[in-house]
């Protein structure tokens, strides 16, 4: 079978996993900051439901000597095997304590010595029983507990404590902080917010098919576990074939949600408030209005004592007492007593509540905003409506008052020490968590801004010039302000430059170097206008630019300054980001040094930091899209049209393409020296007559210090630390960096096979292979080579010396005496002028940059086609698409090349999928492109009705939509006689509404052609569907996404050719689409890589450790809820099956499920992965029911999203048909393993295993419905393909023959019963035939075999000989002798993390 994880190296670059592992012992713990995430087992360390749940698994805590040794150790050597062990052993050294809260039975509670004071009340927060507590103190014997102070720093306090819950007297604060507590409780299972997309809530629909019991086997054994009860037929539409793609089982009712128990139908701060002097004296703090279920409306005042009924109504004020007051410590127990619906229902609300799964209600770090939404009611809350108009703006949480100082919290979190693990891991939490408050605030600013909610500071300006500042931070509107992008492309180079910017920020930020800082910058496109907002450098305001940039240019090169400290700051960056110093020359015709583009500012803050801005062309210029005169591209680019006319001129090469180039490159270097080397020793060996030494290792060591020095890619760039470690397997035409496939694809599946065809004209990027295949000896050579190439070009004698010279010139290497090859942003920038000295170098730079232009169209476009041919990349929608031409770095503009491309390709069938999904992407973004500007000239008032009126003229086959002027609500009778003859359209501002469907389509068909260069030719929504075979749905689902567009979940009838699809009642809500960075945790990511490498060599047991051990520092630095702690899950289930634990297996996978639901959206590709993921784990733990349900989910929504016509598809279908098989529904099963059997022919072509294998298990099927004829053919079917493909003495064409025997017999056996029957009628002797029900326990390894789990039984004896191989192995990867991954391995996971 094909593993996924072939081209993740065995170690993790610069660093041995020992050395890793015995860090990680340091204390991956620290105060955790206290948000609700210490909730029940996210770490699956088994604490109980409702103990806290500290950073990932319990204590890590050393003691101070030890800590010191420990990393003493590490640095001096890695090599010791205990270290490895101590990771586990000093887990979980956690305590009981007793709790005794007023009211209650004391409870016991797991703590840890690290945990927080604090972290005790968030978890008497959330607990049933104390649910309702806010303001009290811990004691523990009469002394106060301080809440910021670690459990261990406190004296007595050890197992079996006694601490007492004791109630303290209220403040305002802390009165606001209850209400707003018991706002939260009340609402705890209204799905509202995560509609609205506010407070980082999301929806998650696993627990609908799960009916939440997962895991449960005591449940499940009462209901017993017969077939018979299980209902198999799926819904109408799931069905193979179906052309119907319903839109609301997108979501699916929620009885939690339908009938919300109702607790309280009012609750309002009151009019009478603030208290007036003389009651403030009595100690009163604030008046609430409620109004209970039993229609009873009381007021009532929060005092310092509690709460109590006083006698105020809504028009007199009477702030006494009312008898009886009931005062009460807690509104909950207040309400208790005055209403009886309330005491019932809120007890059932908090059981419901808690019975949730953690993850169904922990925030997400970043928000997701679903495209998609009932109606919900809108119902009275005073917490938001506060909210809103107090505008907290990003305040936290109760601190009226102070805004944040964004820049310092950003700078300063990068500021924090960094020198072992635990410090690491301190700073990388700080990081993380500034920035998605910083995202947070930075979108609330943003849409504050385009909905007019914002002040300018130069008010006087026309409205697009206008600057914002909100909350310190500063916003700025895409349009081109005083001419500065004019010679670069106007209002197109100022749109794309605030993204070019963020991807410099995030390059920078990576690099990570001390001492140089980068601004926040969120860019945020929001109602077609796009917003950047960055943090304020201080006192960047109150000067002049020109006096404050000490460094770089303010006016694209004319004047240009430098500075020593910045060059030296900058020139640590040079080497990871390929930067290469250079000189230009300034308005005096002086020459500047520069170590960056020339727009790059550097200015120095109040602060004394040196901060850097304006990096927007931190990668150089994509010279196929910006045609120079009088400059030649290659030949290869030429060929394809190349260069071509852009919008802008600010086209930059990605930071991936670089990498992989450069990694090209080297692999060329090293050839051509190995070459010149293998030349000189033939010479001196036919002197000599030595016969030539033969060959001995299999790839090149690259182990030697010097080469890791030249080769910065592997240490550097966290985006190509997979790909390039390992040369050999990376050969030219696939140095694509990052995880060759993206986390869209996690894994490949069945068996492994030839792929198919290998498009014949495509010599050059397989050059490489066939170059190494050909020349006998090339291996060791290369390791000379590598011994040669030192640092300072110290060579062993002058012909060496020479061999590299000549190397290094044929590659481009800026230095002659190492490999190194760095770009010159500023080349070919309007206006930058570079001294005459230079001339040569500037000559070596501009070919450099056509080779990277060239490579990008020769090697990576045909390297990401072939990936797509052998499904190692299974792009299912625009997004995933998206991320596997950006993980090759071919830019989206490329697109429509790429498309050309496939068209070109002899086995454009294979790629109908990948075709498909390209087209529909384009023609989405060209869509996206007109509605932006199409938005910008809409009022507010009329939103819904534009918004609508662009969706029936994209999507509807409706001819003539015509769009609804809205009618204006708010006109009298008398006035309205008069504006009858207004004219529809004659206001300017009501131009959106002459859009017509035809109109929008010749637009999306010049925007393809003149951006994307691609011709559509269609005129209507329906001849493109017609002509691609798109889904309408799908077509939706990808606009909606684009723009931030949330619409009515509802049956839209998009074919009726009398009405529009679309009403505005149909829109709900207009979403901003976020860009920001993403701060990674750095250990975390090399504990998970070394996890998988040890995997990798049959090692799952260290593996699961150290997987787990990544599993305790991703929720250390990202809290619970993180793509990447979703992909350490789904890799953890996946061991905990193959090692056989399916119970933990099963609720690892549910979270992975869950966090994938919250975190990517409920459908995702990589979700709908998850959900099969799960369903097979179901499966092996006899939860057939449950399995089914997930697998058509599943189904769903893959067929939502990219349709039935999809590789993917054939596995699920195999996955369903086999579950189906087992439940013996057997012509449900043919159905789909029939439909499977279809779409693999179809994508894998008609002679491969996958092919085989689906025929073997429809012969299956058949045989259990004694149907031998069919079942003989499809068998002999396979049986061809084995023969063919594997020859006669494999195992796999054995058992297919005997397969074939076996049904031979039956066949014969029935044909003689029939007969027998024939000739004598009902007094026939009758041999009873045998038909099989299929076992659970076939049908588990078939499932198995299908997903890509391969046990292969060992003997004790393999064992040993194969524990001695990989020990064999190791030693000589110590040596530096052998650098590939083992080949024979005992089994194989596929699984990478998402690479941003």
């Amino acid at each position: 079978m094909v593993s996924k994880t072939d081209d993740i190296p065995a170690s993790v670059p610069n660093c041995n996993p020992v050395d890793l592992a015995d860090e990680a012992g340091d204390g991956a713990q620290d105060s955790k900051e206290t948000s609700k995430t210490h909730l029940k087992d996210s770490c699956g360390c088994g604490h109980s439901a409702d103990t806290a749940m500290v950073n990932g698994d319990g204590a890590h805590e050393r003691t101070e000597e030890e800590d010191s040794k420990q990393d003493g150790n590490s640095e001096a050597d890695g090599g010791d095997e205990s270290n490895e062990q101590e990771v586990i052993v000093i887990q979980d050294t956690g305590f009981n304590v007793k709790i005794q809260a007023p009211g209650t039975e004391p409870f016991d509670l797991q703590v840890s010595p690290q945990e927080m004071v604090q972290e005790i009340h968030q978890v008497l927060m959330d607990r049933e029983d104390t649910c309702h507590r806010t303001c009290f103190s811990l004691q523990l014997d009469g002394n106060v507990l301080d809440n910021f102070a670690e459990l261990k720093s406190i004296e007595g306090l050890q197992e079996g404590s006694l601490l007492k819950v004791v109630e303290e007297p209220y403040t305002v604060r802390e009165a606001r902080i209850h209400v707003r507590h018991i706002r939260d409780l009340l609402k705890s299972l209204d799905p509202s917010d995560s509609y609205n997309g506010v407070d980082c809530n999301s929806l998650s629909f696993l627990s609908i098919f799960t009916d939440g019991d997962l895991g449960d086997s005591d449940k499940r054994k009462k209901k017993g576990n017969e077939l018979e009860q299980i209902d198999c037929t799926p819904p109408e539409h799931i069905l193979p074939g179906s052309k119907d793609r319903p839109l609301v089982p997108l979501q699916p009712p929620n009885k939690d949600w339908k009938q919300p128990m109702q607790c309280l139908k009012v609750l309002t701060m009151s009019g009478w408030n603030p208290p007036p002097g003389n009651r403030k004296m009595h100690g009163d703090l604030m008046y609430l209005c409620m109004v209970t279920v039993e229609e009873r409306h009381v007021s009532v005042t929060a005092s310092t004592r509690g709460f109590y009924l006083n006698q105020s109504t809504t028009y007199t004020f009477n702030p006494k007492p009312a008898n009886p007051s009931f005062l009460s410590h807690s509104l909950v127990e207040l309400l208790s007593q005055i209403s009886p619906a309330f005491k019932k229902n809120f007890t059932a609300l908090q059981k419901k509540r808690v019975q949730r799964h953690p993850f169904e209600r922990i925030a997400t770090p970043f928000q997701v905003y679903s495209w998609t939404a009932p109606q919900v009611d809108h119902a009275m809350d005073c917490v938001r409506a506060e909210d809103a108009y107090t505008s907290r703006l990003g305040y936290e949480e109760h601190i009226p008052g102070q805004t944040r100082d964004w820049n310092e919290e950003l700078q300063t979190t990068r500021e924090l020490p960094r020198k072992n693990l635990p410090e690491r891991l301190l700073r990388e939490r700080a990081i993380f968590k500034v920035h998605s408050d910083f995202a947070a605030a930075a979108t609330r600013g943003a849409m504050a801004v385009i909905d007019g909610n914002v002040m300018a500071i130069n008010p006087g300006e026309e409205t697009r010039m206008q600057m914002f500042i909100w909350n310190n931070i500063f916003f700025s509107l895409g349009f081109d302000v005083r001419d500065h992008y004019r010679e670069l492309g106007g209002d197109a180079a100022a749109h794309v430059a605030p993204t070019n910017d963020l991807n410099g920020v995030r390059a920078y930020g990576a690099v990570d170097v001390e001492g140089l800082y980068t601004l926040g910058t969120v860019v945020v496109d929001y109602r077609g206008y796009r917003v950047t907002a960055q943090s304020i450098i201080p006192g960047i305001l109150e000067r002049e630019q020109e006096q404050s940039v000490i460094y770089g240019s303010i006016d694209f090169g004319k004047t240009v300054v430098s500075h020593s400290k910045y060059l030296e700051l900058l020139e640590k960056t040079s080497r990871p980001l390929k930067v290469q110093r250079h000189n230009v020359l300034n308005e005096k015709s002086e020459s500047v040094e520069l170590c960056s583009s020339v727009e790059c500012k550097g200015i120095i803050g109040n602060d004394g930091r040196h901060y850097i801005l304006d990096l927007l062309r931190t990668f150089p210029p994509d010279l196929n899209f910006l045609p120079v005169d009088g400059e030649e591209l290659s030949p290869e680019s030429r060929r394809q049209g190349f260069p071509r006319q852009h919008r802008h001129r600010l086209a930059c090469l990605r930071q991936e393409l670089i990498e992989a180039f450069v990694e090209h490159r080297y692999l060329l270097f090293m050839k051509m020296a190995a070459l010149q080397l293998m030349q000189q020793k033939a010479n001196r060996e036919a002197k000599a007559n030595i016969p030539a030494i033969t060959e001995t290792a299999e790839a090149p060591s690259e182990s030697s210090a010097d080469t890791t020095q030249t080769r910065t890619t592997a240490s550097d760039s966290p985006s190509a630390t997979e790909a390039s470690t390992d040369s050999n397997a990376s050969a030219a035409s696939q140095a694509a960096t990052a995880g060759e496939e993206n986390s869209s694809r996690p894994a490949t599946n069945g068996l492994v096979e030839p792929a198919a065809t290998l498009n014949g004209e495509r010599k050059s990027p397989l050059e490489g292979k066939e170059l190494e295949e050909s020349i006998p000896g090339l291996a060791q050579a290369k390791e000379l080579a590598e011994t040669l190439v030192a640092e300072d070009g110290s060579c062993i004698d002058p012909k060496s010396r020479e061999v590299v010279l000549n190397a290094c010139k044929a590659v481009g290497s800026i230095s002659n005496t190492s490999f190194d090859i760095r770009f010159n942003p500023d080349i070919f920038s309007p206006g930058v002028r570079f001294p005459d000295d230079s001339a040569d170098d500037i000559q070596k730079q501009k070919q450099l940059l056509k080779d990277a232009a060239a490579f990008l169209v020769s090697c990576q476009i045909p390297s990401l086609v072939k990936d797509c041919l052998d499904h190692s990349a299974l792009p299912m929608d625009g997004a995933s698409l998206t991320e596997a031409l950006r993980q090759r770095g071919i830019n989206i503009r490329y697109l429509g090349t790429v498309l050309e491309f496939v068209d070109k390709t002899p086995a454009k069938a294979q790629l109908e999928h990948f075709y498909r999904i390209g087209i529909s992407e384009l023609i989405t973004r060209c869509a996206k492109h007109i509605f932006k500007t199409y938005l910008q000239a809409v009022e507010l008032s009329a939103l819904s009705a534009a918004v609508s009126h662009f969706l029936n003229c994209f999507l509807s086959s409706f001819p003539d939509a015509v769009a609804h002027l809205p009618p204006d609500e708010l006109v009298s009778r008398r006035k309205s006689r008069k504006r009858r003859n207004r004219v529809p359209g004659g206001g300017d501002n009501t131009a959106w509404a002459s859009l017509t469907p035809n109109e929008l389509w010749k637009n999306i068909a010049s925007e393809a052609k003149s951006y994307y260069h691609f011709t559509i030719q269609c005129e209507s929504v329906d001849q493109v569907v017609e002509k691609y075979g798109f889904q309408k749905t799908t077509l939706l689902r990808e606009i909606s996404l684009k723009t931030g567009i949330q619409i009515l979940i509802k049956e839209y009838n998009f074919d009726s050719r009398h009405k529009p699809a679309f009403t505005e009642e149909d829109i709900l809500n207009i979403f901003p689409v976020v860009k920001h960075v993403n701060p990674k945790a750095s250990d975390a990511f090399h504990f998970f890589q070394s996890g998988q490498a040890k995997v990798q060599q049959g090692f799952l047991k260290e593996g699961c450790e150290l997987i787990n051990e990544a599993l305790n520092l991703f929720n250390n630095v990202y809290g619970a809820m993180h793509v990447e702690i979703c992909a350490c899950l789904r890799l953890l289930a996946r061991l905990n099956y193959i090692m056989g634990d399916h119970a933990e297996a099963l609720s690892n996978q549910q979270k992975a499920v869950l966090m994938s639901e919250r975190v990517l959206g409920i459908e995702h590709p990589n979700t709908i992965q998850e959900y099969m993921h799960l369903s097979l784990y179901c499966f092996a733990n006899g939860q057939l029911s449950t399995a089914l349900k997930l697998l058509y989910r599943a189904r769903y929504l893959m067929l939502l999203v990219s349709g039935e016509d999809h590789p993917e598809m054939a596995l699920l279908d195999s996955n369903i048909g086999l579950v189906l098989h087992g439940v013996m529904e057997y012509d449900l099963s043919l159905r789909f393993l029939e439909n499977a059997l279809t779409i693999n022919t179809k994508y894998h072509g008609p002679r491969s295993l996958k092919v085989a294998l689906s025929h073997h298990l429809v012969a299956r099927v058949y045989e259990s419905k004694a149907e031998f004829r069919s079942a003989l053919q499809h068998e002999k079917e396979g049986y061809t393909i084995y023969k063919n493909q594997m020859g006669e003495t494999h195992e796999k064409t054995k058992e297919s023959s005997e397969f074939l025997k076996y049904l031979t017999q039956q066949a014969v056996a029935l044909q003689r019963t029939m007969n027998e029957i024939y000739k004598n009628g009902s007094n026939a002797s009758i041999t009873p035939l045998k038909f099989t029900a299929p076992s659970m326990a076939s049908v588990l390894e078939q499932l198995n075999i299908i997903n890509g789990i391969i046990f292969i039984p060992l003997s004790q004896k393999d064992l040993e000989n194969l524990k001695a191989e990989v020990q064999r192995r190791q030693q000589l990867q110590e040596l530096g002798k052998l650098e590939e991954p083992t080949e024979d391995r005992p089994l194989e996971l596929e699984d990478k993390i998402p690479i941003d």
